[in-house]
């Protein structure tokens, strides 16, 4: 993002604002008439109380105390509606913003999330833009508020001198009461908020950490509304916790305003006959502390000011990021899945040397390929390349002879599915995580057909509730081979015509490695497969293994022929095996 000063950043604020001008207006009302009867309460004391004193008016003394009542029941009532309509158009706008920013996120490129940490953007979310609500909203009505309160008030003292002492605190008790029942209904309040901010950063973190399953199954909409509703859970408290805290104030000082009533009525009542300036030094006191108010909130809305526009360069850093590239307007309906490098080169941004350099691979429908090769080779970057999560720097990857790059995003990923060692599962029901995206649509027999293709329905129907089971964070609730059985179900229930193994049984025990080897075997049938594997006893009976060193092709070949060629696979294969590699337990079988 450019850099812009704040008066740029100010004005962009704003911009967000201007949709709920109306009832930002509302607000601008409610903090006039407080601050206009803040400014009449210590100039109608006055005429008020010296009227009773020295010319003893029976209708003053009787109406005075009702007066100075219905004086702070319409302050509390411009101090309500300024309050909480401030508060609403701020907690829209926070809104507003999250949402913008969870879809930019959604939005943006692989290399973004490997560059910025999960906490780093879960706090732009959680507390950035929180902070920009204090000077989207809040500096606005303080200045307007508290501006025309503090002219007035000094205005009036100017008038004035010091004449009498400070009123009884008979209120306190009362008041005690208020704040108590106040700050138990706030602090239940702010648990529920509490709870709600956690719901955000829990869809907020899963969609982090699984952005490649939100990307390849098309899940962004079903991400941005679950993230709206969990958003709008949370702005719904902050409202009620608003409306405590903007209850408060006025009934304190509606509470306040009669005891000070009742001691004004009695204290004229007593004083009938004597001539006093009673009214002189009660206006000059009130209008003194109520001066110190708005010139302690003026003098601290610079701080606020910074703080919020400091969150604002940090939210629109988020909202100024470039989406992922997606240039391409052709729309490949079903592949065949005939994959083609050209002379393919790419290098990591920072990196000293490329990942990839000179590759040139064609890959027949249907076809069976293994990536193996050292930690660093480039096997990973290959993978990457296909569904477009980078771009190759050099060279072009075709498929059914489409430059993808000439490909829309949507219709190259509709045609890959994934299955990777880390599996990304949703908090969520066994049947939501295998129709997941695009596929959420799907009947009940297509969900089921895919588990069962999948060997996942038997412990599936063992579940408390079936396919209804909710299994935690991640999948937390199950074992590993059943967290990758579901994603093996999901893989065959979208039913994409090429399929990428990132390491997808290397964390398993034996016994699980045979219930997924046996679930992959299925989902490779008629598809081309790309298998990436430590472990090369499971990649045996691939049709071709390519072996990549530094980031070029080394050795092309089946398992036979490269160890009889005794190169780079023969060693590595002989290094795993003198190490104690075991047998596997079966091995990937070619889809054909």
């Amino acid at each position: 993002m450019l850099q812009m000063t704040s008066t740029q950043l100010y004005f962009r604020l704003l911009r967000y604002v201007k949709p709920y001008w109306g009832v930002f207006a509302l607000s601008i009302v409610g903090m006039l008439i407080t601050a206009a009867t803040e400014v009449a309460l210590p100039v109608a004391v006055k005429p008020f109380l010296d009227g009773t004193f020295v010319n003893k008016d029976p209708f003053l003394i009787t109406w005075v105390p009702v007066f100075m009542v219905l004086l702070y029941i319409v302050r509390g009532a411009g101090a309500y509606l300024g309050t909480y309509a401030s508060a609403w158009v701020g907690n829209k706008v926070v809104m507003d913003l999250r949402d913008m920013m969870f879809r930019r996120m959604l939005a943006l490129p692989l290399g973004y999330f490997h560059d910025n940490t999960t906490g780093n953007l879960i706090s732009r979310f959680t507390f950035d833009a929180a902070q920009v609500t204090g000077a989207a909203t809040n500096v606005v009505t303080v200045l307007i508020k508290d501006s025309v309160t503090l002219i007035g008030l000094l205005a009036y003292l100017l008038y004035l001198d010091w004449k009498l002492t400070l009123l009884s605190l008979i209120m306190v008790p009362p008041i005690a009461v208020v704040v108590r029942y106040f700050n138990v209904r706030l602090r239940n309040v702010s648990r529920k908020t509490q709870d709600a901010m956690g719901d955000i950063t829990q869809v907020l973190q899963e969609t982090v950490e699984c952005n490649k399953v939100v990307k390849i199954f098309g899940g962004q909409e079903y991400e941005a509304q679950r993230f709206a509703a969990t958003s709008n859970r949370l702005r719904s408290f902050s409202m009620k916790q608003t409306a405590a805290a903007a209850g408060n104030v006025p009934i304190v000082q509606l509470l306040a305003a009669i005891a000070v009533a009742v001691v004004v009525y009695y204290a004229t009542k007593q004083a009938q006959s004597d001539a006093t300036t009673v009214g002189g030094f009660v206006s000059f006191l009130a209008a003194m502390l109520l001066l110190t108010s708005p010139l302690k909130r003026l003098t601290g809305v610079a701080e606020h000011l910074q703080r919020g526009l400091a969150a604002a360069e940090s939210v629109f850093a988020l909202l100024d990021e470039k989406p992922e590239k997606d240039e391409g307007t052709t729309s490949l309906e079903r592949a065949h899945g005939d994959i083609s490098f050209n002379n393919v080169g790419f290098r990591y941004p920072r990196a000293d040397v490329p990942a990839l350099k000179n590759v040139t691979l064609s890959i027949r429908s249907g076809e069976t390929i293994a990536l193996v090769g050292s930690s660093g080779g480039g096997k990973t970057t290959f993978a990457n390349l296909v569904p477009r999560f980078y771009h190759p720097d050099a060279g072009t990857i075709t498929i059914d002879g489409h430059d993808i790059e000439a490909l829309s995003l949507a219709s190259l990923r509709r045609n890959i599915a994934l299955v990777s060692q880390e599996v990304a599962l949703f908090n969520d029901t066994v049947a939501a995580n295998i129709a997941y995206g695009q596929a959420a649509g799907a009947s009940r027999e297509a969900i089921e057909s895919a588990a069962e293709g999948a060997h996942a329905l038997e412990f599936i129907r063992a579940m408390p509730q079936g396919f209804n089971t909710l299994i935690g964070e991640n999948g937390v609730r199950l074992s590993g081979g059943q967290r990758q059985r579901l994603a093996i179900a999901r893989t065959i229930l979208k039913d994409a015509p090429i399929l990428i193994l990132d390491e997808a049984t290397s964390a398993l025990d034996s016994e699980s490695e045979k219930h997924v080897q046996a679930a992959l075997e299925e989902l490779m049938q008629g598809r081309t497969t790309i298998v990436i594997a430590h472990r090369l006893s499971t990649i045996e009976n691939a049709d071709r293994i390519v072996v990549l060193d530094q980031g070029e092709i080394a050795e092309i070949g089946t398992h036979r022929e490269l160890l009889a060629k005794g190169g780079i696979y023969a060693n590595l294969h002989g290094i795993q095996y003198s190490l104690g590699g075991s047998e596997p337990v079966r091995a990937l079988q070619p889809a054909g």
